[in-house]
């Protein structure tokens, strides 16, 4: 099991990089993460919904991504409050206190996936959540140092050397865990150094005196993991750039602070022919734009208010009469109509009403029902064959539904307006597919042609960060702490 010293330390890629690389040794390897939270949820085949990191890890295992990867998802809906996905379905609404109140509850739903993943595979690669020294956190703990007692699984800390402090984290982490699960933790491993790694060598000799841990290595900054599917919000950030374009077409993206699936924009990111701008709350949308997108929201009349509140309303209907063109994906398309209601507090209070920015002639009914399946068919206009992904709560319907984008299963599917510059979707990840993406920006000033096989880019990144993780981390060391536990599970077994 892999735990961090702090959020965001890299753990996702490097349990990822890791599931590759024991792969390519013959080895059938699955991934999971016992609690994870995070409105960028992947759907399974079996329409549960789990978090896109750990969707990533299943592919780099070679797998299809299963519920019991990732038991427990918590998405947010407010700061203090999410809502609670087990086994890929929602099984209610908590607040923070709440939750932390309740979450032991929930140990049995997660040791029943852990124990049949473990017993289909030679070997299951565990990622932790936050951070290991969340002491104040530790009672009921399902996430971290909690689920490794009662599974008594090996731990490894992460630490993070690009944010600083990473001798004082790992040392300090030490320092806070109580003997029995100080027990558990075999070593540590620094992640995203840059430069010279043997510049570290007196701070690894610092860290292992202090701590009389073993170091299973120092892992330099792997470039290439901007172009793997992100599930942080924060990693947004990184397509904050300046007005400078790098390709034919410029889409703009405001940042909503429930923002989810924003897996819709990892190939848009990597097409040469797209500048992908994000922007940040308190900046105008810039002028000048081939596309405002509006991506999923996990609280879509929250997240509306707050966009009327930075004033991107004046700027999209601005947009818009100009000639510009205007896409909105799940939330985004339910804003685009002329009104969300929410009539059984899905999202907000009961009979809750409002108005959207009336730019399709459709209307949103919030109901209780989610729906989460896997999809395919083909877009309309280009007759390209297209797979997606739903994942939304309500029902949108109006005149400009006459005018559906895709076929799905030989039913249409989202709107489009009188004009033709305003569209909307319930579908995610249909830019993966290449011959669409190329076909639908070539009306939007694009070159037209596939330049990018998305899918295999990023099957290419997994496997040069499987060679980044053999290279740079002790494996054959972590392999063994894996058979010694194995072998002494089965020796009390029996």
């Amino acid at each position: 099991m892999f735990q961090g010293t702090g959020s965001n330390v890299g753990k996702s890629m490097l349990v990822a990089g890791l599931c590759r690389a024991l792969k390519h040794r013959g080895l059938s390897v699955a991934p999971f993460k016992p609690q994870n939270m995070s409105n960028n949820a992947a759907v399974t085949c079996d329409g549960g919904e789990i978090g896109r990191a750990q969707a990533l890890q299943a592919m780099a295992c070679g797998l299809q991504p299963s519920v019991h990867m990732n038991p427990v998802l918590l998405k947010p809906q407010s700061n203090i409050g999410s809502q609670v996905v087990v086994h890929g379905k929602v099984a209610g609404q908590m607040k923070a206190r709440d939750y932390a109140a309740n979450k032991g509850k929930f140990l049995t739903s997660v040791l029943h996936s852990y124990e049949h993943l473990k017993s289909q595979y030679d070997i299951v690669v565990v990622e932790g959540a936050g951070a290991a020294s969340e002491v104040n956190l530790r009672a009921g703990d399902i996430a971290n140092m909690g689920f490794a007692q009662a599974a008594n699984v090996p731990v490894i800390l992460v630490g993070d050397i690009d944010r600083g402090g990473v001798i004082a984290s790992i040392v300090g982490t030490k320092t806070l865990l109580p003997p029995e699960d100080l027990a558990l933790v075999k070593g540590y491993l620094i992640n995203k150094f840059r430069g010279d790694v043997s510049l570290f060598d007196s701070g690894i000799e610092i860290i292992s005196k202090e701590t009389d841990w073993q170091n299973f290595g120092v892992i330099p900054w792997f470039d290439r993991a901007a172009t793997l599917p992100a599930e942080d919000s924060e990693d947004l950030k990184r397509d904050i750039v300046s007005s400078e374009r790098k390709g034919r077409v410029r889409i703009i993206v405001p940042i909503l602070p429930r923002i989810a699936n924003f897996d819709d924009l990892d190939a848009l990111r990597a097409d040469a022919d797209i500048s992908l701008e994000m922007i940040e709350p308190g900046m105008p949308l810039p002028q000048g734009a081939d596309l405002i997108l509006l991506i999923g929201s996990k609280t879509t009349i929250a997240d509306f208010k707050f966009l009327q509140n930075q004033g991107w309303d004046i700027d999209i209907l601005s947009h818009h009469r100009q000639g510009g063109a205007v896409m909105g994906l799940c939330g985004g398309y339910q804003m685009l109509g002329k009104s969300i209601s929410d009539p059984k507090g899905v999202e907000t209070e009961p009979g809750s009403d409002c108005l959207g920015l009336g730019l399709l002639d459709v209307k949103t009914i919030l109901d209780g029902q989610k729906r989460t399946v896997q999809v395919s068919g083909s877009h309309l206009e280009s007759g390209k064959d297209i797979s997606a992904y739903e994942i939304h709560i309500g029902q949108t319907e109006g005149v400009d539904c006459e005018r559906p984008l895709f076929e799905i299963d030989g039913n249409p599917e989202g709107a489009m307006s009188q004009d033709g510059l305003v569209m909307g979707s319930y579908l995610h990840g249909v830019f993966n597919e290449d011959a669409f993406r190329a076909a639908f920006f070539s009306k939007l000033g694009g070159s037209g042609k596939v330049n990018m096989a998305y899918q295999n880019m990023v099957e290419e990144s997994l496997d040069s960060l499987a060679e980044h993780i053999e290279h740079h981390m002790d494996v054959d060391a972590i392999l063994e702490i894996a058979k010694e536990r194995r072998t002494r599970s089965c020796s009390e077994s029996g």
